[in-house]
């Protein structure tokens, strides 16, 4: 449908999806998608959905409204996918730390009221002359998407470095690809939807997102160092507690002192 490219266009469009399915695969196996299942969901959609999109264009058949209305579909799909994606994150962050949820999810509903506002407002672009209206409004819809995706990865961050949470390696690794696609992506599309696109920009998207696939690979198989489950410091009712100080209280309570003499 589209022009012919050149190889590493080709490699750069169907090789982190065909890794993403091996990712998959891999998972599956060692069943991790049952600590992540809406990242799970993500991989495999994502993957299907953008084979598929390769396979439409290199169709001729496919006529270019239909390939644009199928990424528009795919977009939104993806999008609603990689929102889950976050909240997943929000809670595997937050788990551990339970006085902390309630503050935390008052902050992310707000950030992310705020950032839908801005996305808005960013992605008001004109339809440029010549530019078909399906095309502007995907632009639009990818500009805002990624505005709101990498904000709210941004703000988990600065939240749990604030607070002094700790991450695990997975949800470590899964934020942090994500976080250098999404950051890219939000700033290359916009300006392809100011006009100041160009295909090298389409080669840093394609290749931001190569990393981020490699990334996956790196922190959810490799072995994960074992280490001290951190817990929350503070209690629901807020009340401090001191892990070695309650221990030697149990050892000093009066039945057991009596049971010795």
């Amino acid at each position: 449908m589209l022009q012919p490219h050149s190889f590493l266009w080709h490699y750069l469009w169907v090789g982190p999806h065909a890794l993403q399915l091996v990712l998959a695969i891999l998972l599956w196996r060692r069943q991790v998608q049952r600590e992540f299942p809406a990242f799970f969901a993500y991989l495999v959609f994502a993957a299907i959905g953008g084979l598929t999109l390769w396979a439409l264009d290199m169709l001729s058949l496919v006529s270019a409204v239909a390939y644009g209305r199928s990424c528009y579909a795919t977009v939104v799909v993806e999008g609603l996918l990689t929102l889950a994606v976050v909240w997943e994150l929000f809670s595997r962050l937050l788990h551990r730390y339970p006085a902390r949820v309630s503050l935390g999810r008052r902050l992310i509903a707000l950030t992310g009221a705020l950032l839908a506002l801005l996305a808005a407002l960013a992605a008001r672009n004109p339809v440029a002359p010549g530019q078909p209206a399906l095309v502007a409004h995907l632009y639009s819809l990818l500009l805002g998407l990624y505005i709101v995706l990498s904000g709210l990865m941004l703000f988990l961050f600065l939240f749990a470095a604030y607070h002094g949470l700790t991450w695990d390696r997975r949800a470590l690794g899964i934020a942090l690809g994500f976080s250098i696609d999404w950051c890219e992506h939000a700033a290359g599309w916009a300006l392809i939807a100011s006009g100041l696109g160009d295909t090298r920009l389409d080669f840093l998207n394609a290749s931001t997102y190569h990393l981020c696939v490699l990334l996956w690979f790196y922190y959810l198989l490799s072995p994960e160092h074992p280490s001290a489950v951190p817990t929350d410091s503070y209690t629901s009712t807020g009340i401090k507690t001191n892990p070695p100080i309650h221990r030697i209280g149990q050892k000093l309570q009066p039945a057991r002192l009596l049971a010795r003499l």
